[in-house]
């Protein structure tokens, strides 16, 4: 597979500010399908550049298990929930995996 076909399965990064805006991202997005898992990573750090000052900060990191044919619909909704006017969200092709997790995602992320 591609990375456009449909049927990709995609790993996404999303960092967050604290656990309860993570869990709501996390809750919203298998809820609604755009997602078949999400793993919440607490106590990292972030160091990064933000206008024009260096900032490190606690967050939580999403790990979202999805497919391509998701990406644009979980992309619009991370934007509507996420409380940071810039959020992260990377999205990672997955090139190998086991066979059956990777189509135990297919089934359950769907737009």
């Amino acid at each position: 597979m591609t990375p456009t076909d449909p049927a990709t399965v995609l790993l996404c990064y999303c960092s967050c500010p604290d656990a309860a805006s993570a869990q709501a991202i996390a809750e919203a997005l298998v809820g609604e399908h755009l997602a078949a898992c999400v793993n919440r990573v607490p106590g990292i750090g972030s160091t990064y550049r933000w206008q024009g000052v260096v900032t490190t900060d606690s967050e939580e990191l999403l790990l979202i298990k999805t497919t391509a044919a998701c990406f644009d619909a979980l992309r619009a909704r991370v934007l509507e929930l996420h409380p940071y006017d810039l959020p992260e969200l990377i999205a990672v092709p997955v090139e190998r995996g086991h066979e059956a997790y990777l189509d135990w995602v297919r089934t359950n992320a769907h737009a």
